[in-house]
């Protein structure tokens, strides 16, 4: 599986803070908007309310930790069709935001099905889980995600694999792309970003290196006047792309041309290795 080389050097100092008091608020609002979701869930079996009532419960999160979403470009609708939705990856933040501008289903790592919270929110939305430890189960794992998509189905992959400082960014690894030619659905790139309330980009909620969720959760409800910025970019028409190889750059170059970014994919990589380094 890829591996980032971003870690605690990649951190940008001097992001504004919170003091603790405010905090605890944040992780106590946190869980209240999704202990108020548990209670919902059978509204969750009514089709017309389900989707705004996760939505709703999306943006409460992000809400409850401080975070402002702005959502840019084209509306995110699948149209009544399926289609594979792709986005940089940085942190855990990046599940929730993708979900409050559209719920969907999503291709997740196992793991997040144990975390507290956000991994019960994730499998009740009917995530298809990837065991990265068994990688002989990927091709079965694909074809679920293709029955998925072709069922109707809007699915989040993020193709990096891992998790990237936001400055420093990975490869989009052509498996999943698969599922999108196998099921004749578009591919639909969304652009994630990290800033502050003055405009500087940070990269304080990335969720990277070693540390734990809890870590990752301390240091975003710490953060004053953080901005997620969603860039939703141009579909990516079925058969527009020879292959899947071909497909997954397609969809990293819209992404990488949404966040302003033109270096070629070998200067991005010496780039992660100057932020690993720092």
């Amino acid at each position: 599986m890829p591996v980032s080389p971003c870690g605690d050097g990649c951190l940008t100092p001097g992001a504004p803070t919170v003091g603790g008091p405010r905090r605890a608020l944040r992780f106590a609002a946190a869980v209240a908007v999704v202990l108020l979701a548990f209670a919902a869930l059978p509204v969750l079996f009514v089709p017309r309310l389900r989707e705004p009532l996760a939505r709703l419960v999306f943006r409460g999160v992000l809400r409850a930790f401080g975070v402002r979403l702005v959502v840019r470009g084209e509306p995110l609708d699948g149209g009544g069709r399926g289609a594979l939705v792709v986005n940089n990856h940085i942190s855990w933040l990046d599940i929730v935001a993708v979900n409050a501008v559209r719920p969907m289903r999503a291709l997740a790592k196992k793991e997040i099905a144990g975390w507290p919270v956000l991994g019960t929110l994730v499998a009740r939305g009917g995530s298809i889980f990837l065991d990265r430890e068994r990688l002989s189960t990927l091709p079965a794992t694909i074809d679920d995600l293709a029955a998925a998509l072709r069922a109707g189905s809007l699915v989040n992959v993020t193709p990096e694999g891992t998790t990237w400082c936001g400055l420093a960014s990975g490869r989009f690894r052509p498996a999943t792309f698969q599922a999108a030619i196998d099921a004749g659905v578009p591919v639909r790139p969304l652009a994630l970003r990290y800033r502050m309330a003055d405009g500087r980009e940070t990269t304080q909620p990335a969720f990277i290196g070693p540390e734990s969720l809890i870590d990752s959760l301390k240091r975003v409800a710490a953060l004053r006047g953080l901005v997620l910025e969603v860039t939703v970019c141009g579909e990516i028409a079925p058969g527009r792309a020879a292959d899947r190889r071909e497909l997954a750059g397609l969809a990293e170059a819209s992404v990488q041309a949404a966040l302003g970014n033109v270096a070629l994919p070998a200067q991005r990589r010496a780039s992660a290795r100057r932020y690993a380094r720092i």
